[in-house]
């Protein structure tokens, strides 16, 4: 059944949207009050695909019908409309399943466009559901991406150093827990430090620990880090910005495998291997007397280059859905899906933040996004916008994103209206660069005079044109 339900105690409400649902050839059923509505549900076989109810009326409000509906149907689209939109009723409708909050006045088209989602949910429920495997602990496809899983299988039966080169959000540190987890020495400890986070008079305590009394504060001994990962791996992640008088310390340690405790006179025997990774260039730091040449040779033993999320766009679906799918059992709700056009979308962002950006921006969908199904009007603004973006593709984008808009609010104008605004803006750009003269206008864009006049007339561009314009295109 194909059928949306309205709920309201304002009969003119349930007039305005069984017109507006008519027009649209969408099958419809109106109630009066909540009972009503339930009442119905226990007798049908069936249940409706999508409900649009007021939050407020006598009886048994709208939130209460909420909560029945999702008892009963978990996945029935619930559209909650009020005349009184406060934050309370917000939250309340959102943390009982609703679909969308809908203030009132609200506008018919909206409100149309909703059901639409609301119908294109339920029938996506109702096709093959989606199979959600078990993903390995590193997800990729891309050419790049398998010579990175080349390297850690070659690297399985190996206690070498290894550098890892990557952009900040890549991934370097998933994939040093991963040479771990694959090296003879997983079943000991994989300790992760970042020697940029840490303030440099702190630093050096923090990775080879410091006697009782060392210094104003030491009032017990501690353990550094080299200690801690004894017999397993210690991650070094921004090594770039490591202190050079720290450089000259991890160096004597990779060289011979001891070091001191600050204030110490005992030396301690190092059983660890070291996994190094950087955003930056090491050779660059190197030749500008930032980085030991002897030190990077040390930790230069295997290196790995971690591709950015740009040079891996085909893998941009996957970690979507990975990252939704982690998402939503994190928060204990039903994991959001993406539509095709939001993909191919996001696959041409330029995503500076990396894999850690794409994460993020699941998670904020998972918590804000209106509907299961993900579209392109539901992501982020700064990211809907792109403002300081330039691309040649960027147009297209945003003729994408208008696209996608137009589809979900008047579906069967959509390419006559992108047409016409398509052929408006073209003729009126080639106008502007020649003083409104018609013939040069037409030899600028490439068509005869005869068209420019008839679509200059077809668009209703005539009354835009100034008297001078209107001499000169004679």
């Amino acid at each position: 059944m194909n059928t949306v339900w309205i709920i309201d105690d304002d009969r003119s409400i349930r007039w305005v949207l069984e017109k507006a649902l008519g027009r649209e050839g969408i099958e419809h059923a109106s109630f009066s009050s909540a009972g009503d509505a339930l009442a119905e549900l226990e007798r049908t076989p069936q249940p409706p695909a999508a409900l649009l109810s007021d939050i407020r009326m006598p009886g048994e409000s709208g939130l209460d019908l909420l909560q029945k509906v999702k008892e009963r149907h978990p996945q029935l689209p619930v559209i909650i409309m009020t005349a009184y939109s406060d934050l309370d009723s917000a939250v309340a409708a959102f943390q009982g399943g609703a679909f969308e909050y809908l203030p009132k006045p609200f506008d018919v088209d909206q409100a149309v466009a909703l059901v639409r989602r609301a119908l294109e949910q339920t029938a996506h429920q109702n096709g093959a559901a989606e199979e959600i495997s078990l993903a390995p602990e590193i997800l990729g496809q891309a050419p790049a991406m398998q010579e990175v899983f080349r390297a850690i299988g070659r690297l399985a039966h190996s206690h070498a150093t290894v550098l890892i080169n990557g952009e900040s959000g890549s991934g370097k540190e998933l994939v040093a827990r991963a040479l771990h987890r694959h090296s003879p020495r997983r079943d000991a400890p994989f300790i992760a430090i970042n020697t940029a986070a840490i303030p440099r008079d702190l630093l050096e305590s923090e990775l080879f620990g410091h006697e009782r009394g060392a210094f104003t504060g030491a009032a017990t001994q501690r353990r550094g880090r080299f200690e801690q990962a004894d017999g397993g791996t210690l991650f070094l992640d921004e090594i770039g910005d490591m202190p050079a008088e720290l450089q000259t310390r991890l160096l004597r340690v990779l060289s011979d495998g001891h070091f001191y405790r600050v204030g110490g006179q005992q030396p301690i025997r190092a059983n660890v291997r070291v996994i190094a990774a950087t955003h930056q260039d090491l050779e660059e730091r190197v030749r500008q007397g930032l980085f030991r040449e002897d030190l990077f040779h040390r930790l230069n033993v295997i290196r790995l280059r971690l591709p950015p999320l740009r040079e891996r766009r085909e893998d941009i679906p996957l970690l979507v859905r990975h990252f939704l799918q982690k998402s939503a059992q994190e928060l204990g709700v039903e994991r959001k899906r993406i539509s095709e056009a939001t993909l191919e979308y996001l696959q041409a962002q330029p995503f500076p933040g990396n894999v850690r950006q794409l994460e993020n921006l699941c998670h904020w969908l998972t918590v804000m996004a209106p509907a299961q199904v993900v579209e392109v009007a539901d992501l982020p603004p700064e990211m809907r916008e792109q403002p300081g973006r330039e691309s040649p593709s960027n147009w297209m984008e945003g003729l994408g994103s208008e696209a996608d808009r137009l589809i979900a609010s008047r579906p069967g104008e959509v390419f006559d209206r992108l047409t016409r605004e398509f052929e408006r803006t073209l003729i009126r750009r080639a106008l502007a660069a020649t003083g409104g003269r018609r013939i040069e206008a037409a030899q600028l864009l490439g068509i005869g005079r005869n068209t420019i006049s008839r679509k200059i007339q077809e668009l209703g561009m005539d009354e835009e044109r100034t008297p001078e314009a209107e001499e000169s295109g004679r």
